[in-house]
């Protein structure tokens, strides 16, 4: 057997198998994405009643993309707030924003 396999000490794997799971607003935010890319390409999407399957799979691509990026965002503002409640209003705090952006925008 390799000699790698071996080099963990039990202090070690205890801490890897008891790391603390924090869930936060942006796991919420990239589960979300992923829920609307499977069910588009699933069902395909429609724009104002015409259904364009065709389009299923680009919307959905993007919106995989858009999960991959707010995980990565997630993970980066988990590394500069180490506690939970200042992590909450930061993320809080980014998705509110996004949304008031994005309402202006429209």
């Amino acid at each position: 057997m390799p000699s790698f396999i071996f080099k963990f000490s039990n202090q070690q794997i205890f801490k890897l198998f008891t790391m603390k799971f924090r869930i936060t607003p942006l796991n919420f935010a990239s589960a979300f994405f992923l829920f609307l890319a499977v069910y588009t390409w699933i069902y395909g999407a429609s724009i104002s009643t015409l259904r364009t399957v065709h389009l299923g799979t680009s919307i959905g691509w993007i919106f995989l993309l858009f999960a991959f990026v707010v995980s990565f965002l997630d993970l980066m503002l988990r590394n500069f707030f180490p506690q939970t409640k200042k992590l909450w209003i930061v993320e809080l705090s980014f998705i509110t924003l996004t949304v008031i952006i994005f309402l202006i925008v429209k």
